[in-house]
């Protein structure tokens, strides 16, 4: 999370605008550490106003910085809060007050299963390979070729198929919800995945980077690898919420 947001900021910076990196990156560790305590049910809900303090505070230290570009500095500053930090915030509540697929490590916790959170990897993984595999065997229409030249209609069909296909399969194992919701699930991800990773790449076409970073060479950076996740993972959650 904070190594994707600090690819964020640095790819701002090729833009002329200089956000408050530290400040950012504090106010959103902040903000992960008090969503588990709420999800685990040591903190009240009403702890979560200390983010308003730390973003007021991000808005008055910009007064003393004597930016040229103030107000984008703020809105860049900001930004990743709810692009890239929100749905990892969401993790916490999906994995606590849930049963299912047993943790790995022991705990005393009664109602406690991170199903829900590697069900959603192993499938958005699954929609990633399969649209890789099948994009690159016989992809001919392109998705959007403004942006992500290499997408295809026949590489999200085909990931969409295998990621269905293997929610049919896992989702016992999984738990949390039944086998009919995990397969709703695999279509949310598999959809809002998709433009995910193409909101990022329009992001990146903008500023006029190929990739996020360089900590994992051939495959970009962290928001390279989780650009999927920070737009699907929050619907996801909502359907669970509402319909789980």
């Amino acid at each position: 999370m904070t190594g994707a947001q600090y690819e964020y900021y640095l790819m701002i910076r090729k833009t002329g605008v200089d956000p408050q990196i530290i400040p950012g990156m504090i106010t959103v560790a902040t903000a992960y550490i008090i969503s588990v305590l709420i999800a685990a049910g040591i903190l009240p809900w009403k702890f979560f106003a200390v983010l308003i303090i730390m973003i007021v505070l991000i808005m008055i230290i910009e007064l003393y910085r004597q930016k040229e570009r103030p107000f984008d500095s703020l809105a860049h500053t900001i930004f990743p809060v709810f692009y890239i930090a929100v749905p990892f915030y969401l993790f916490p509540f999906s994995a606590f007050s849930h049963t299912g697929l047993d943790s790995l490590l022991p705990h005393g916790i009664v109602d406690f299963s991170p199903g829900i959170v590697v069900g959603f990897f192993i499938l958005l993984w699954t929609n990633d390979t399969g649209a890789y595999l099948v994009g690159i065997a016989i992809g001919r229409h392109r998705l959007m070729e403004r942006i992500s030249p290499k997408k295809s209609w026949e590489g999200f069909f085909g990931g969409l198929i295998l990621t269905v296909i293997i929610a049919w399969l896992l989702s016992g194992w999984f738990g949390v919800v039944d086998r009919t919701r995990w397969i709703i699930i695999s279509v949310i991800i598999s959809i809002v995945g998709t433009y995910g990773d193409l909101v990022e790449s329009m992001l990146k076409r903008s500023i006029g980077v190929k990739d996020t970073g360089t900590i994992m060479p051939g495959h970009g950076g962290f928001l390279d690898r989780f650009d999927s996740a920070v737009l699907s993972f929050p619907l996801v959650f909502l359907f669970v919420i509402l319909f789980g």
